[in-house]
């Protein structure tokens, strides 16, 4: 398979070049040639299928002519090692849960199978390989502990300063090693500048072998496509059509869901669930996409003005707004909204969401009232005890916490404060 950048349709680069660079030079994202479909065969028997025989065929269809079929056996086993369940929130309304990897977040399925690849490549590399990722919450944790110690490899976090829980600033914040946390002075939205930006520095890109981890990495979002087959599955007997509510931020989730069903998986709707960064819905609604600085939330992952990943979804749709307006649907909720989902569900049904998840939750609820015969499943992206101030207070009920997770809560966190300007992010890398 060959890849593209979203800039430039007629550049053709091979798996190795798009994963090690992570970003092309001309500033977009890379996207594969073609989407091959899958056969109806293996549609039709993904209820007989566990997880791993399921992400075996869907990475197959793409990188089969790059890798062979022990190395995807390998790669497929190595990052699905945990579940996926579907459970029933209200009746056909469904939780997908993605939190129960090792940081507890859906960027675990991720930042594994990255960690696998650039691995796989780097054993061809003869010099240090430094990976850059800007994390609004739990990127930063699934790539450091994906990558924790692997030889080769220096591991460079960005977040802001302020904006990301305790508990998921100290799952990437206390590691060492080869693994550096920088603090910094901004938002996001200025994270994820500063990334694209180095990655777009000629000089810099010539003295350090730089990577990147986010989801503009094509790596990153094929894995995230093996869990939509996987959920569908768990649902497929109830002979409904089904929606997927999908929690946004920087939107690589749903564009991975978008190029599922461009795979043949049979996808009724798409919801595109926003907090207040609700550029996306707005786009939906208006067709005018207008970026702007991003917003401060209880659902502090899905702070995002100017997600990365909307390039890639308007490459799916040829830039048509029509188009890509028929297959999805925005919503847009507030902190007061997703704090009354919270005690809502817990008050009646004992289910505790996450911000993050409550919002998908919200999206699904409101498209089910309109739509009475379809199956919903939102993406419950984080566990709930990684914002347990907020779910806590809402439920008015402790929340138990993993020992995974409760044990960070007694180490001091390691992390360095920067400013945002590419010249503090420069110095450090160098």
């Amino acid at each position: 398979m060959k890849f593209y950048s979203t800039n430039n349709s007629t550049l053709r680069i091979s798996l190795r070049e798009a994963v090690l660079h992570g970003q092309p030079a001309d500033g977009g994202l890379y996207m594969p040639e073609r989407i091959p479909v899958l056969p109806q065969d293996f549609l039709r028997s993904l209820p007989t299928l566990s997880f791993s025989e399921i992400g075996f065929e869907v990475a197959h269809a793409l990188l089969g002519d790059d890798l062979s079929n022990a190395e995807l056996h390998d790669l497929t086993e190595h990052t699905l090692t945990f579940p996926a369940p579907v459970v029933e929130v209200d009746p056909g309304l469904h939780s997908l849960e993605l939190f129960h990897g090792p940081t507890l977040a859906f960027k675990d399925f991720g930042a594994r199978f990255l960690a696998w690849l650039v691995g796989y490549f780097a054993r061809q590399e003869r010099r240090e390989m430094t990976i850059l990722v800007a994390t609004s919450g739990d990127t930063g944790g699934a790539v450091a502990q994906a990558f924790f110690q692997i030889p080769g490899t220096r591991v460079v976090v960005l977040y802001p300063r302020g904006r990301v829980s305790l508990l998921q600033e100290k799952q990437f914040g206390t590691l060492g090693a080869n693994i550096t946390a920088l603090e910094v002075d901004g938002s996001f939205d200025d994270c994820q500048r500063l990334v694209k930006q180095a990655f777009a520095d000629t000089q810099l890109r010539q003295e350090v072998f730089l990577t990147s981890a986010n989801s503009i990495n094509i790596a990153r979002l094929i894995p995230q496509m093996f869990y939509y087959f996987w959920g569908y599955a768990q649902v497929q007997e109830q002979k409904q059509p089904v929606v997927f509510s999908v929690p946004s931020g920087n939107f690589g989730n749903l564009t991975a869901g978008l190029m599922a069903q461009r795979m043949g998986l049979p996808v009724h709707h798409f919801l595109a669930a926003t907090n207040t960064n609700d550029v996306v819905p707005e786009y939906l609604r208006t067709g005018s996409f207008s970026p702007r600085a991003s917003k401060a939330t209880i659902s502090n992952a899905m702070d995002v003005g100017n997600p990365s990943n909307f390039a890639r979804m308007l490459a799916l749709f040829n830039q048509d707004h029509a188009n890509m307006a028929q297959y999805m649907t925005g919503y847009r909720f507030t902190d007061e909204q997703t704090r009354s989902a919270l005690r809502d569900v817990y008050s009646r049904t004992g289910y505790v969401l996450d911000p993050h998840g409550a919002i998908g939750y919200l999206a699904a609820l409101d498209y089910q009232s309109k739509n009475k015969n379809c199956v919903s499943v939102f993406l419950e992206t984080a566990h709930p005890a990684k914002f347990r101030e907020v779910v806590e207070l809402e439920i008015g009920s402790e929340i138990a916490v993993p020992e995974r997770l409760s044990d960070y809560q007694f180490i001091e966190k390691k992390s360095t404060a920067i400013g945002n300007s590419l010249n503090h992010l420069r110095e450090f890398v160098r």
